[in-house]
């Protein structure tokens, strides 16, 4: 007996960008087809089109839903309390960290996966997200930041998690690196 097909009804944005996830974390985004994601679900990949004009599409919504997930994350971290506006400067820094060791194909999709089919995606999300970071930055540093410093601290923690993201390493393995590279990087600020 064959596998019985999964009607429109049934068939979710939200199933799919789970199985394309998974599509896209073993093989990358060139690799996938949109008729392999359809092979996965039992259905067509004109029932896949119906929700996501292609592929593009397809796999920024996945980013998207990550971009949130760091946001929903860093806005968590800020609504502690902290003894100090760098301490909570600290912690917000530590998380991104955190976020990319811990979610690394999440963070790899974010920053590190680029194909010209996805640039008019990447206009808004990521700018969105960063400006957040950006704002939240601005408020605990005592001292105006200027925005190249702002970023520049930005491009700092990506390399960081770039260095460890397509290792085995984890998180708590260099816990103790990420301090001190983030008391590196507040110290910068104040200068």
């Amino acid at each position: 007996m064959t596998p019985r097909k999964i009607t429109g009804e049934e068939l979710t944005q939200e199933k799919i960008i789970n199985v394309a996830r998974e599509h896209f974390v073993q093989k990358g985004y060139n690799q996938v087809s949109m008729r392999q994601i359809a092979k996965e679900l039992n259905c067509s990949h004109g029932a896949i089109y119906y929700h996501f004009k292609n592929k593009a599409e397809l796999f920024y919504a996945i980013v998207q839903a990550d971009y949130a997930f760091l946001d929903q994350l860093l806005v968590q971290t800020l609504t502690k309390s902290y003894r100090s506006d760098e301490e909570a400067l600290k912690e917000i820094l530590l998380t991104f960290i955190h976020f990319g060791l811990t979610y690394k194909s999440h963070f790899e999709f974010m920053f590190l996966t680029k194909n010209s089919e996805m640039e008019p995606y990447f206009e808004t999300g990521p700018n969105e997200s960063y400006q957040r970071f950006a704002e939240a930055v601005a408020k605990l540093v005592p001292n105006t930041l200027s925005p190249s410093k702002i970023w520049c601290l930005f491009l700092a923690l990506i390399g960081f998690v770039t260095k460890y993201v397509y290792s085995d390493t984890s998180y708590e393995e260099v816990k103790n690196l990420a301090k001190e590279y983030t008391s590196f990087l507040i110290r910068g600020l104040k200068t």
